[in-house]
């Protein structure tokens, strides 16, 4: 139910009612203003978008840790959830109030201030998601990053790091005691927390395979702990007996025999993490002479490397590596695929040497001499 009245002073003055009986009123100098206003919620209520204005005056803070409550995420998730959230500078004002230039100028400042393209456009996702669960819970009616740009990523070709195989021989000499660890990232391809959530019973040392069931999530000695790998990664992948003997050999040398025991973990017992790890693999790194823009997971890029080189489909890149779908595989690795020239180049090629052979045999027997009776 909507009215519109003049008070006495003159200013138009239009109500409603919402669909709990409150009431909401405005003022307004000239009679159609105030009619073009209550035309605006009557279409809002009949098209379903109607949004209660004093709902949107929840903070962003306030929002973002009653709508994170009712996820079912992992801790890795939330951690990285907060981040974001805590990293825009409208945290204690109305979401509501939050405009398009707001969150562009947030993504800007944080592009300014040398942060990764890739970090940022986790971050803008995670923003973006709180603001798109805000619109469909009717907090506000529209979400103010939906035309938020993040600042363009490198092309992987110019960004991804991939050891030759004279590289990664000089790794495994120097790897030591990580020799193990090292190898699984660059024979099997798993990431630095799979590889340290791995456990006996997770290799098939007859079937030649590791299963991936677990990783370590976490980035410290006391925030280390096993869960489910990311969605899509649970895995088994098929490995050289080179790769089976390396761990064999570990098995025997740690004194390993319970299925359940980490196959992996510090000389002090504890589970390798990414910082730990990072420090060792650093020092691997400075031993062999290999740039600083080297990580440990330019192992994994280059296990994928080899997998493409040697003839390898995206579907059997994509689920070795445990991306959850080709186009992520794609996405990262298409540079690495002979393109259509190439292959375009080598089909002609290999036809022509196929009609060089029948050809040159005709021309050979056109040039002998001929013998006459």
């Amino acid at each position: 139910m909507a009215s519109i009245k003049q008070r006495p002073d003159g200013v138009w003055r239009a109500r409603y009612r919402d669909a709990d009986g409150r009431e909401h009123a405005k003022h307004f100098p000239l009679k159609r203003d105030a009619q073009r206003w209550i035309d605006e919620v009557t279409t809002s209520v009949v098209t379903g978008q109607y949004v209660d204005p004093r709902a949107g005056s929840i903070t962003w803070d306030e929002w973002v840790r009653t709508w994170s409550e009712r996820q079912s995420w992992t801790a890795g998730t939330i951690d990285a959830m907060r981040t974001a959230a805590q990293s825009v500078p409208w945290r204690t004002l109305s979401i509501s109030k939050v405009k398009p230039s707001n969150v562009q100028a947030w993504v800007t400042a944080e592009a300014k201030r040398g942060l990764a393209a890739s970090t940022i456009r986790t971050r803008l996702n995670y923003v973006q998601m709180a603001f798109r669960a805000a619109v469909l819970d009717r907090v506000i009616a529209s979400s103010p990053a939906v035309g938020a740009k993040p600042p363009r990523a490198r092309k992987a070709e110019a960004t991804m790091q991939i050891l030759s195989a004279e590289q990664v021989a000089a790794v495994l000499v120097a790897a030591g005691d990580f020799r193990a660890f090292v190898e699984v990232c660059v024979f099997a391809g798993l990431r630095l927390g799979e590889a340290a959530g791995l456990q006996v019973g997770d290799v098939n040392f007859l079937g030649r395979s590791i299963d991936v069931r677990r990783q370590v999530q976490g980035s410290t000695i006391k925030s280390a702990t096993l869960v489910p790998p990311k969605y899509g990664s649970e895995r088994t992948i098929y490995v050289p007996s080179q790769l089976m003997a390396t761990l064999s050999a570990h098995v025997a040398t740690e004194a390993l025999s319970g299925p359940g025991e980490q196959l992996f973990v510090t000389p002090l017992g504890r589970l390798w993490q990414r910082n730990n790890a990072g420090e060792e693999w650093r020092r691997i790194r400075k031993e062999v002479g290999l740039p600083e823009g080297i990580t440990l997971h330019a192992l994994r890029h280059t296990f994928a490397s080899n997998l493409i080189a040697s003839g390898c489909d995206v579907v059997t890149v994509q689920r070795a590596l445990g991306h959850s779908q080709p186009s992520i595989t794609l996405n990262v690795y298409s540079h690495l695929w002979p393109s259509a020239e190439d292959k375009t180049r080598s089909a002609t090629a290999d036809f022509m040497a196929a009609v060089a052979g029948p050809a040159d045999s005709v021309r050979t027997e056109a040039a002998k001499p001929q013998v006459r009776g």
